[in-house]
């Protein structure tokens, strides 16, 4: 009988489902080589349903060109002989890949250890999630927890979970704990870059992010990410010229980052752009080349925010417009309540008129939760909000939001940013 690496039962021979765990361990250290591991792994078992979901999954997922239908039929097709948990995994990652993440939560419920689709269901970085609120994901984690025990993959997606909750020294505990124990482990060393973020250790963490990036990091997947994070120290110190030195090395886009150009290089470039004594800044257009598939119609809530970005710091108005049109017509909901009027507001600022911007984004700024990813990635629209108050000469109400973000975590960006609250000249000044 083979076994995933949770114990849970594989209807496959060993070779086949050693290609399986070898798929399920790529995913959960964030290192590459998950899907063609799972597809090995059908390979050499064309009729191993979970092998079949697990490729149209990663598919889906990544972006991967995987031909997802075939795939999901043979999972179904093949799921009939197998046990009544891999019956119901097949039937969650289909129904997931439909936009029905009901039946993957509900799989959750009675078999907690099924590792991938709890990555799935609550990811830390990899992948879309299930469409559920910060509270229910942190109910399936913490309900989820006893059948792990101290496992060094869970600390850390429990870890990355406490510092969403503000509970930093308990992500810093569980994190540490999970890279004592698998070093190169990419879910807990993002953790770890959070926790060293929001609680203003940006000296400790960019010299920790710096040495694990260089080091036991090297093996991880969307080691761009990382780079972002330790970029963010950087721009939280207010050392501009490190910052361009990481995004020249680093960061700059290539195909190969495809739409995490978008996501790192692109949110990057712009919170750079709008920071006092801002020089150089690169332009954007290589990151709105770097994938045109997503930039015309992006696949998710987070993407289009992302997108909305990139058009305004390329000063794009018609792109904003098209793409403000776009998200209001979108069949997803927060793409349409969030993403349409955040774009709206971007286009207002690119086309000169701030204070409306700025107006736009206090309306829209209690709902950007809703698009997914994390405090970090969703605080542009704050800092967006700051950059479109100074240009417009509200300088108290900037000075009112920069004292909140202060008094959250130290950052001499933000201090820059607020001494120049401190004159208040009548006309506009350009940020």
């Amino acid at each position: 009988m083979t076994r995933d690496l949770y114990g849970l039962r594989l209807t496959t021979g060993a070779r086949s489902g050693a290609a399986y765990n070898e798929a399920l361990g790529a995913v959960l250290r964030l290192h590459p080589g998950a899907l063609p591991a799972a597809s090995r792994a059908v390979a050499l078992d064309p009729t191993f349903a979970l092998g079949h979901a697990t490729v149209a999954l990663l598919g889906y997922e990544f972006g991967e060109r995987v031909d997802i239908a075939a795939r999901l039929a043979a999972a179904e097709r093949y799921a009939s002989r197998t046990t009544e948990r891999e019956r119901s995994h097949v039937y969650a990652v289909g129904q997931h890949i439909r936009g029905d993440s009901g039946p993957l939560l509900k799989h959750l419920q009675q078999w907690p250890t099924d590792a991938l689709l709890l990555s799935v269901a609550v990811p830390t970085i990899a992948f879309t999630g299930a469409p559920i609120l910060p509270g229910q994901a942190w109910e399936l984690v913490e309900n989820c927890r006893p059948a792990y025990g101290d496992d060094w993959w869970f600390n850390g997606l429990l870890a990355f979970m406490r510092q969403e909750q503000h509970r930093y020294d308990d992500a810093m505990d569980l994190a540490c704990r999970s890279l004592g124990q698998e070093p190169a482990g990419g879910h807990a060393a993002h953790a770890r870059a959070h926790a060293h973020y929001e609680t203003g250790d940006h000296d400790n963490g960019l010299s920790w992010m710096d040495r694990w990036i260089s080091g036991d990091g090297q093996r991880v997947e969307r080691l761009a990410h990382f780079c972002w994070h330790a970029a963010l120290h950087e721009l939280s110190l207010g050392d501009l010229d490190a910052v361009a030195r990481r995004y020249q090395d680093q960061l700059r886009p290539t195909p190969a980052l495809g739409c995490r150009a978008l996501v790192d290089s692109g949110s990057l470039l712009w919170r750079w752009s709008i920071t006092p004594g801002a020089e150089g800044v690169p332009p954007i257009d290589a990151v709105l080349d770097a994938a045109p598939e997503v930039v015309s119609r992006p696949p998710t809530a987070f993407m289009a925010m992302h997108v909305a970005v990139a058009h305004c710091a390329a000063g794009d108005t018609a792109a904003l417009a098209t793409l403000e049109s776009w998200c209001a017509r979108s069949d997803d909901r927060c793409t349409r309540e969030v993403c349409a009027p955040l774009t709206a507001a971007l286009r207002k600022l690119a086309s000169g008129d701030p204070s409306a911007a700025a107006d736009g984004l206090a309306a829209i700024e209690p709902a950007v939760w809703r698009v997914g990813g994390s405090d970090a990635q969703r605080e542009i629209v704050e800092e967006t909000r700051i950059a479109a108050l100074l240009r417009a000469g509200r300088y108290l109400e900037a000075r009112d939001v920069l004292d909140r973000r202060l008094d959250r975590r130290h950052s001499p960006r933000d201090r820059r940013w607020r001494r120049l609250t401190d004159d208040t000249p009548q006309k506009s000044g350009s940020i």
